[in-house]
């Protein structure tokens, strides 16, 4: 797994480091009117029943980790968490705003009982309220989740699930190391829109192995359930998990970015003529209400609390915060926001809410320079696209180059938004080079 950056220490209380907060009012990037910035609760389960070998989450596969920290009671430390957030925001003069979106993920957040998700979800409840038509979701594995279980988690307040389909091809599962049977995908989505839930299924593409036709037939699985989204991933080998072990010894060979895009383009005509539009470079969605309204807050900006071992948060600063001189550089200074990691262990997690004091590992203070990046690389991967407005002067001096070599639509950008076209999709990384550089 990759190890956490060291940032800052954050301090036992959890407190956040503005010296001057204030009710927070944001321009969105998708309307001319200011509005609260909206507030999502993200709950990590770190737990699954095997470990695929391309994962570099934060997961465990003992039920019993020691230390307090077991699938028994992870509910109740979750919620311990839920509390010091409220706390910590309250004081920061950041509390008052329901949750728009809570999203369980992991791990396997349906290793737990449904009872222990619906605990959970009931304590953010009690926290903040649930904002009208709040989006909760959940992730599962196909073949985590039972009639009885998805039913009790709609009638608790949940809205959709994102299952891990992955693959529709066996051979491909295998080299995944995913262990569920593809033909199970069919009933699990009957099983959840019975429910009345929403449901996602989750794409991977680019595993070694698999074919061009191979993805084809993924990609028409999925669609023939009739789901209205579906994400489609490019497959990430990362240092130290057990798929790159077996690449450097040559026991797996990696397709070329050739292969990888071909597939892209593949996924993304058939998802277009099946009526779901890209809203995200790998997301796609029937229609805006379909669209994962969790995710797009990450992409807009909003605040986040991440509760679970390892899980991130974000809180961008009120207008007028400045830093406290012991975590600023040198006296006070503004700041753009703070975004901090809970320590990684399910143990030493337990252990330190047990004890009272924040989960958190570390922290950054975000200067400006680092919150432009930021805005710039995620709200360019939205199809509703950039604001120009956003960009310093050599961004909008680079726009023209863009549009005059594809990868950014021409109309668009008069208009005065940079968005991308299939071509700059594929070349995203390197759009949001140029509008930054």
């Amino acid at each position: 797994m990759p190890a956490l950056p060291d940032g800052v220490p954050v301090p036992d209380d959890g407190a956040l480091p503005f010296t001057a907060v204030e009710p927070v009012e944001t321009r969105v990037s998708t309307g001319s009117t200011s509005e609260t910035r909206a507030f999502g609760v993200y709950v990590h389960v770190p737990f699954c029943s095997v470990r695929c070998g391309y994962c570099d989450f934060n997961t465990y596969t003992a039920s019993e980790l020691g230390g307090g920290a077991s699938q028994a009671q992870y509910a109740t430390t979750a919620l311990r968490e839920v509390g010091l957030a409220a706390r910590v925001l309250d004081d920061a003069g950041l509390g008052g705003r329901p949750v728009s979106t809570v999203f369980f993920g992991g791990g396997t957040p349906t290793m737990l009982p449904a009872a222990d998700l619906v605990r959970i979800l009931g304590g953010v409840r009690d926290a903040w309220g649930l904002a009208r038509g709040a989006e909760v979701t959940t992730e599962a594995n196909p073949d985590s989740v039972t009639p009885e279980s998805l039913r009790l988690l709609a009638d608790a307040g949940f809205t959709r699930v994102s299952f891990g389909m992955q693959s529709a091809v066996p051979h491909v599962l295998a080299t995944l190391e995913r262990t569920h049977d593809p033909r199970r995908i069919p009933d699990v989505v009957g099983w959840a829109r019975d429910a009345g839930l929403d449901v996602s299924l989750d794409l991977i593409y680019g595993t070694p192995g698999e074919s061009l036709d191979d993805w084809r037939a993924s990609v028409e699985t999925a669609l023939a359930t009739g789901v209205d989204h579906v994400s489609a991933y490019a497959l990430v080998v990362e240092p130290g998990t057990k798929m790159h072990a077996q690449v450097r010894r040559g026991q797996l060979t990696l397709p070329d970015e050739d292969d990888q895009a071909a597939k892209y383009e593949l996924a993304d005509d058939l998802l277009t003529a099946a009526g779901l539009g890209w809203y995200e470079v790998s997301n796609w969605a029937r229609g805006p209400e379909h669209a994962c309204r969790h995710n797009l807050a990450y992409w807009r900006g909003d605040d986040w609390w991440g509760i679970g071992p390892g899980a991130h948060s974000y809180v961008a600063a009120a207008a007028g915060s400045t830093v406290e001189p012991a975590v600023a550089t040198g006296g006070v200074e503004a700041s753009a926001g703070v975004r901090w990691w809970n320590v990684k262990h399910p143990r030493r997690y337990a252990a330190m809410l047990e004890a009272g004091t924040s989960p958190g590992a570390g922290r950054e203070l975000l200067t400006a320079a680092e919150a432009h990046l930021e805005r710039v690389m995620l709200g360019v991967r939205l199809a509703e696209g950039l604001d120009l407005a956003v960009l310093d002067g050599a961004g909008r001096r680079a726009v023209a180059g863009l549009v005059a070599r594809g990868l950014l639509d021409g109309v668009s950008a008069v208009r005065g938004r940079a968005v991308l076209t299939r071509r700059g999709r594929l070349l995203a990384d390197a759009v949001v080079r140029e509008l930054t550089d």
